[in-house]
């Protein structure tokens, strides 16, 4: 293989057999013997499920890869592959260079022992010897930060210190691959950001590293390219990073779309206090796990969001930071109710608002009547690339006291793209200038 040349995968398939029950995995280990030593065509007792289909590229070394694609493409098993824990059905897997992978969650740890004594295992199985384990030991103790538990054994720890300890382990033995497969999404917000600072420095290194996640924000952060999986084969493969996540964000709104619940529109004719009710409960965001809650009197019916040509995140799914944006509200109400609160705030998938208001303070009073309202709120957004998720609420003053109508946290997703990389929440670049002293 190429010395430019990190990783090359040569049409990979990988096939599961699938049994519907013990009885005919039984089956299909002694039967089919039987069946041929009398002559007879044997019969299967299971069917197949392609995982991977006539998989084929090449990493070259330094690149940073992201692969995206939605529950159940294939991009797992084709991690798995790649590191050599998972043998292919077909094709082929070449590596050049020592791999560090995150896979599934603790993989290679010994629940019995402590972190200290899961360390040095895992630098052994990196091939590294004990004595260089012990030189860099006190940095990933440093940064997986889990203190006195270095010493408790591994299946005292919660999921977060896991997955703290394996980072830091992979990332503090200096790889020359790094395969990450969403595993970071379980730390908290510091331990990430804490990550992603590693994995640059690994970058600027010359570490070749492929990384899986649903956040396609992190692929338009860190990604030089993206390739996309789907039905287990790769649909696009390109360096035009902002075009594959906007043709994956399309399929999966889409997708959404398809799943959205029966029932969840009301019907044109007179609205109900228990069919708001009704709806509330059953129109879930469960792809970003809604919470909704209040009284139901009126309800936040739907939200779409517009650009200022008109265009809708069903067409182009990424935002451009700084650009304006434009919020429509449909409100259904079962009765008059006045002194209504209508605010939204948008945060962080980490946690962290980072933007929010409410017609209060626009100085716009809102008094519902029985039926549907449409209110739109307006705004420029200066958020840096990202990934983010809108938090709607709907209330009123009943009686002196503050009535939750209609809250939904969070309603719906949103994806932020800046032409340029920024530090921090908000894209306000800077311009520069200059003169003699």
């Amino acid at each position: 293989m190429s010395s430019d040349i990190a990783i090359r995968v040569e049409r990979v398939s990988k096939t599961f057999e699938i049994y519907e029950s013990p009885r005919d995995r039984l089956k299909q280990f002694v039967l089919p013997r039987i069946q041929r030593l009398f002559g007879m065509n044997p019969r299967r007792y299971y069917r197949e499920f392609h995982a991977l289909s006539d998989v084929s590229f090449t990493l070259s070394r330094g690149e940073t890869v992201g692969i995206i694609g939605r529950n159940g493409a294939g991009k797992s098993t084709l991690l798995q592959i790649i590191c050599g824990t998972l043998a292919a059905s077909g094709g082929n897997v070449a590596v050049e260079g020592r791999i560090a992978a995150l896979l599934e969650l603790g993989a290679g740890f010994n629940p019995d022992f402590t972190g200290r004594e899961n360390v040095f295992l895992n630098g052994e199985l990196l091939g590294l010897s004990r004595d260089e384990m012990k030189r860099r030991f006190s940095e990933i103790e440093d940064f997986a930060g889990i203190g006195q538990f270095i010493d408790q054994p591994i299946k005292t720890y919660s999921s977060g210190m896991y997955v703290r300890l394996a980072f830091a382990v992979q990332a503090c033995v200096d790889p020359e691959i790094l395969i990450v497969d969403e595993a970071l999404s379980v730390g908290d917000i510091g331990f990430q950001y804490k990550c992603f600072k590693r994995m640059e420095e690994l970058r600027r290194r010359g570490v070749t590293i492929l990384m899986v996640t649903h956040s396609t924000g992190n692929i338009l952060d860190y990604a030089d390219r993206c390739i996309v999986i789907d039905g287990g084969k790769v649909t696009t493969d390109t360096r035009d990073v902002l075009a594959a996540v906007l043709t994956y964000e399309k399929g999966m709104i889409a997708a959404r779309g398809e799943r959205t619940p029966a029932g969840s529109i009301l019907p044109e004719a007179d609205i109900d206090a228990e069919q708001l009710r009704r709806i509330q409960a059953i129109s879930i965001n469960h792809d970003i796990s809604e919470k909704r809650f209040g009284s139901a009197r009126a309800i936040i019916e739907t939200m779409q969001v517009f650009r200022p040509d008109g265009s809708t995140l069903e067409e182009r799914p990424v935002l451009r930071s700084g650009e304006e944006v434009r919020f429509r509200f449909t409100i259904a109400s079962a009765e008059v109710i006045d002194e209504v609160a209508l605010g939204m705030s948008i945060s962080r998938t980490q946690g962290g608002d980072v933007w929010g208001d409410n017609n209060i303070r626009a100085g716009y009073a809102i008094t519902l009547s029985p039926g549907r309202q449409i209110v739109e709120f307006t705004v420029k957004l200066p958020i840096s690339a990202g990934d983010y998720l809108v938090h709607c609420g709907l209330s009123c003053i009943n009686h002196g006291v503050r009535e939750e109508l209609d809250q939904r946290r969070p309603m719906q997703s949103l994806k932020f793209w800046s032409p340029r990389e920024q530090v921090g929440v908000v894209f306000a670049p800077v311009k520069v200038s200059g003169e003699p002293a």
